[in-house]
Parts: structure tokens; sequence; C-alpha cells
């Protein structure tokens, strides 16, 4: 991991301005008010364990669950990009393009850089990432969402990157209620929880189910989720399982092309492609054991996962449907030991069991130019299936050396095998085996094959206690992600096999954390350098040799102005660039266009969000909220450009009895003409999904 001088001098500089807020923190801490006392929010995401946020040695934020009511999000980048270094980009209906302490990642393995999990357990296997799989997560219900921006502990492998996100469910304990909201464009939902107690065991049961006509023609959503959650508490040991259960059935609305399109209403809610559709259901079923040994305290997590989605892959010439599916079981053990007062360990192991398959056909001749008629021609384009083990040890050694100063290593190891199996003829002749013109077809299939990787990561932080409430940090770390199955199979051109390097990023962070139940914040600065980028180069092959840099200053307050006025920040500036001139754009002369110190395209360097609440009851509030979104380059030479946009919405929540409280949401109070993300290639020119225009939402919840 190389470490710039740069930046290095400027978290020398940060530590020195920490230090200077020592005298500050202690007045702070000394001044013994009531209302100087610590806010404990708890968070799993650093450690498996529940532990205090301000504990966790890294950038950890969460959304809890009177927030997540209030926003009452539709789609989860509503609560997400609440957060500072969250950039969630949504598309149509609940698809997104991901953004964590990172550019807006896109293509077959961009989702590869991000972790997603509910109740610790990943979506999706490491090698069969999907860009969209939050959808899957049951977010509606959630009683609380974390996010750890930057890579992961040693507890993370594979695809803990630029950042992990984890939707926590209601536990069994949970109250029941009844719930629901309705709002424009032919939006309604019900949600309901129910649960059962007996002396030892709890189970509960929550659902939400939701159907939206969509803003834009033919582009309406029919989604079900449902979450099963049973608790044992026993004199040995304990344990809590879980099951969720999610099906999506989405019209699909495409790009609308044109410069500044999105701005003019009759462009913005039509949709070019009235056809396009997606299909998914997802499954998961876990438990886990807690129990004590003479080791220590024994955490097992044994799970079932699969999933199956079918879409129609608009965007491409010949329009091909794709249907993907995969079931497989894992295991998450780890012990945790106290060596002594001060000295514990962490030891563990992950393994998993993937079994994949991936299927695109065209039903129909592609239209176009006589190269792309000749190239793409109809009926089964790819077949396969994928067997994929993986498995990692690792370990955690935490040190107090006194009450102030402590230090964390950690180190893990990961191996995956793929054993990949081709069901049709390799190459890239047509489904026949006859041959295309102009060369050959455009998709390739190599082979039948088999492929491992090994990698390894550590992480190295030290925390420093300035205060009872405030205290500093410093992390080193790096972090990986194997190659993605779609990136090593799905082939395209003359490619016949992929030789990929897993990717690779090493980072540095420093920041700061005060918190009272009056006065939180949170600072952090870092700098990541990424190796082995994978990207399809200007010759359609799938290559590693691309290199980025990503530095970048957050920042997360919250503050009561008075007994009734709170107010809360969070902002991001950060710039992503490319640090080497990978083959990723051609000069039109076989050549390639020097792109090194250009910003990475869909990565602005200034976002963030502002609001501000007015409790005009005890338990009643008004909350205006202010988003805003930096302009971003469209591509990676840098020449085309959105302008970005700022949003304003207005949310109330109003108890009106203790057990009944109505909610009101008004989005885009401005009316604002935006592009929920925009977009430019050689082929279409400018293109966008254009925003919502000013909606409103109203809702409900019975607590019973």
């Amino acid at each position: 991991m190389k470490l710039n001088p740069i930046i290095i001098a400027i978290n020398v500089g940060l530590l020195m301005f920490i230090s200077c807020l020592t005298v500050v923190a202690n007045a702070l801490s000394d001044a013994d008010r009531p209302g100087d006392a610590i806010l404990e929010q708890v968070i799993t995401i650093g450690s498996r364990v529940p532990v205090s946020i301000t504990s966790i040695n890294g950038s950890a934020s969460s959304l809890e669950a009177d927030e997540l009511r209030l926003i009452g999000h539709t789609h989860v980048q509503e609560s997400l990009n609440r957060l500072a270094g969250v950039n969630i980009n949504r598309g149509n209906g609940q698809e997104y393009l991901p953004a964590v302490r990172s550019p807006v990642l896109t293509g077959a393995g961009g989702c590869g850089g991000f972790l997603m999990t509910e109740d610790g357990i990943p979506l999706r296997a490491a090698g069969f990432c999907n860009i969209n799989e939050l959808f899957e997560a049951h977010t509606e219900a959630a009683d609380r969402i974390e996010v750890l921006r930057g890579s992961g502990t040693a507890l993370y492998g594979s695809n803990a990157m630029h950042g992990v996100v984890n939707v926590v469910t209601p536990d069994a304990d949970a109250p029941g209620f009844l719930g629901g909201d309705v709002g424009e464009h032919g939006h309604s939902r019900l949600r309901f929880g129910v649960k059962g107690r007996s002396s030892d065991h709890t189970i509960a049961m929550h659902a939400t189910l939701t159907r939206d006509d969509g803003y834009r023609d033919d582009s309406g959503v029919d989604q079900e989720k449902l979450s099963f959650r049973h608790a044992y508490w026993g004199e040995r040991f304990s344990y809590s399982s879980g099951l969720t259960l999610i099906n999506l059935n989405q019209e699909t609305a495409g790009y609308i092309t044109g410069k500044d399109s999105f701005k003019i209403e009759e462009l913005a809610k039509q949709n070019p492609n009235p056809e396009a559709y997606r299909d998914a259901q997802a499954i998961r079923l876990w438990s886990k054991l807690k129990g004590k040994s003479s080791l220590g305290t024994v955490l097992v997590t044994p799970y079932f996962r699969k999933t199956e989605m079918k879409f129609l892959q608009h965007f491409l010439p010949g329009k091909p449907l794709e249907e993907n599916g995969q079931r497989g079981f894992g295991v998450q053990l780890s012990v945790l030991s106290e060596a002594s007062e001060h000295v514990k360990l962490t030891l563990g192991i992950d393994a998993e069991y993937t079994s994949a398959y991936l299927r695109q056909t065209q039903s129909s001749a592609t239209q176009g130019s006589a190269f792309l008629r000749a190239t793409i021609p109809s009926g089964k384009q790819y077949d396969y299936e994928v067997s994929a083990m993986q498995w990692a040890p690792f370990a955690e050694f935490n040190w107090a050396v006194s009450s102030e100063l402590s230090f964390t290593f950690g180190s893990r190891y990961e191996s995956m095998r793929y054993d990949y199996t081709n069901k049709m003829l390799a190459g890239r002749a047509k489904e026949d085996g006859s041959v295309c013109g102009f060369g050959g077809c455009r998709y390739s299939r190599p082979p039948s094959a088999i492929n491992s990787y090994d990698s390894s990561s550590f992480d190295l932080s030290m925390r420093y206690q300035l205060a009872r409430n405030s205290l500093a940090f410093v992390r080193v770390g790096s972090a990986f992600r194997a190659p993605q199955a779609t990136e090593l199979y799905r082939l395209q051109r003359g490619q016949e096999v992929a030789d990929l390097k897993p990717e690779e990023m090493g980072s540095v962070e420093v920041g700061l954390k005060h918190q009272t139940d009056q006065f939180s914040i949170a600072t952090s600065i870092y700098d990541m350098s990424k190796d082995n980028v994978i990207f399809r180069d200007t010759n359609y092959n799938n290559v590693s040799d691309g290199k980025t840099k990503h530095r970048g200053v957050e920042f997360e307050m919250s503050f009561d102005l008075s007994e009734k006025l709170r107010a809360s920040f969070s902002g991001t500036r950060v710039r992503h660039r490319y640090d080497n001139n990978p083959a990723m754009v051609s000069d039109g002369e076989g050549g390639r266009i020097p792109i090194e110190g250009n910003d990475v395209d869909t990565a602005p360097r200034n976002f963030g969000s502002a609001r501000i609440a007015w409790k005009i009851m005890p338990d009643s509030l008004v909350e205006l909220e202010w988003l805003k979104m930096g302009g971003y380059f469209l591509e990676p030479q840098n020449i085309h450009r959105y302008e970005g946009h700022d949003l304003l919405n207005l949310r109330t929540s109003w108890k009106i009895s203790s057990d009944v409280t109505i909610y009101g949401r008004l989005y885009n109070m401005s009316d604002k003409a935006y592009a929920k993300r925009a977009d430019y290639t050689g082929f279409t020119g400018y293109r966008y999904f254009p925003g919502t225009p000013r909606s409103v939402n109203f809702g409900f919840e019975i607590r019973l």
C-alpha cells in the first residue's frame, strides 16, 4: 500500500488539530450537566456483536427506527443518502447504482466494491453480486440501517472495499403495528407486524406490500416483502433465527436522451422502453447461536440463500433476456475471548458454497446497422453454470494499553474457487455453430474452466480517548475483491479467456468523534488507492490494469438549537480520479486517450444534506431537508458534465394518541426539474433518468 506524502501531512495536521481540541473536550466532559451524558447508539456492523457506535475505529453511521419511520422511504436511496460519503444514484423503480466512499460504480462487477448484508448475512455470494441487490433486503421494515464507510474490518472479506451496508430487521420482541401510506402516481403501501411470546421464546412477523404506477409511462412496481424472526433464551445458550422472502415485479423505464431533456416535462414522463421489465425473488434463512465455552463466547451463524431473476436488457442491442439465479449455504463461526482485562481476541472462519447459473437469450432479430444485425444474432447467447467455494479464516486482536489508548489489529485470508461449466459451444459463433459476419459474433463464451483466487487483508487502528465523550482514531488497512463470475465468463468479441487479478485497495484514515445526547460530531479524512481495477477496454476485453485514487473529507453533525429545534448536517468533499492511463477510451485511431488525473465519471466532488427538525409536541415534529448534489463529469474524458441540483423535502410526524401516529411528506417542494442520474455515451449522447416532480405522501401507523 502506497501512502502519499501529501495526505500524510494532512493527517498529521488533523491530529494536531485534534490535540488542540482536547482541552475543549475535557472542558465539556467536566461540565457534569444532566444533558451531557453519552448517547449510546448501538451498532453491529464493525464487530458482529452490538457495541456503541463510538467504539468503532472507523467511519460508521446508522439510521435508527424513528428516523426511518419519519422518512418512510419508497426507495432505500431516500434514507441512505442522508449519510456522509453515501451517494446512491436511483434508477427506475427499485433499481439503483451504488456509491459509498466511491464514485458511482457500474458494469458487470461494479457491485463487487460493496458488501450488502441483512442481519449480517450477505445478500449475495461474494462472486455473484447484483448492482441492485439492496431491493432484496427488507429495508422498509428495518429497525436500523448501518453503514461502515471505507474498507471493512478483518471480519469482512471480498467485496467490503468501499463500504459495508447492513440492514437490521426488527427482533422477535418488537411491538406489533399496522401502517400504510398513499401517494401520487398510484403509490400505496401496507405494512404490518405481529408478535407472540412465551416464557423463553418470542416470534414475530413483518410484511410490506407495495404498489406504485410510477411517474413515467409503463414504470409500475409491485413488491412484496415478508420477514419472520424467532428467538430463544436458555440458561446455557441462546439463539435467534430469521427468514426473509422478497418478490419484485417491475416495469422498467429507460433513459431519455438529448441534452437537458429531463427539463422538458413531456419527455421526462416518457418511457422509450415500455417492453422492459425485471422480476426477482429471494429467500434467506439463518440462525445465530450464541453460547459460552472455556475459550470464550462462541457465535455460530449457519444460513441458506436463494435468488432468481429475469430482466430484459433494454439497454443492449437486440434487447436480450437475462435469467440468473443462485442458491447456496454457508456458516460464520467466531470465538470472542478475553485473555485479560486489557486484551481481547476474536478468531473465526467464514465458509460458503454457491451454485449459480446465467442464461441470455434474444427472441427477435437485432435492429440497427448491418454490423449490429450480423454480429448479434437471435437465439441463445450465454448459458453457463458456476459452482463456487469460498473460505476465509480471520483474527482480530484488541489491546487496551490504558483507559485512554487502545490498538486493534486484524488480518484475514480468503480463498475463492470457481468451477465454471459452459453449456454451449465455446467461442463467438451462433448458437447453432454457424459463423457471424464482420469477423464473428459479439458474445464470446470461454470453455469450461476452474479459476482460483487467494487474497489477504489487514486492518490496524489506534484509538485515543480525548475525554469522556470524545475520541480520535487512526486506521490503516487493505481490502480486496475477487473477480465476479460475470467478469470472467461473460466475454465479448475476440476474448476467449479473462485473465483477471483481484482488485486491491490500501487506505489510511484519521477521524474525530464527540457524542452526547445534545451534540454529536464525527469527521474523518481519508486516502485510498485502488489497483487492478477491472473494466472493459477499447477492444471489449475484460481486463484488470486500472488504477484509481480516492481522497476526501466526511463530516456529520447534529446539535440542539433549543429544546424544540434540532439541526443536523452531513457533508462530503472528495475527489475520485484515474491514477493511470488504461485502455478505457479510444482515440479512434487504435490508440488511447490519456485520462490519468481526470475525475472518475459520475463522481461529484461535493454532496450532502442538512435538516432542521422542530418538535411541535413531545412526540410530534416537522423536518425540513435540503439535499445538495454537486456537478459531475459524465465520461472519463471529462468533457460532458451534469451541473448538479438542490432539492427540498418536508416531512411531518404527528402522534395523535399513545398508539396512533400519522405522517405527511412533501417531496421536491420547489418542483425542481433534475436528473436522478446523468450519463453520456458516444452512441446516445446525453441521457438521463429524470427526477420526480413535486409529490405528496400521507401515512399512518397504529401500535398493536
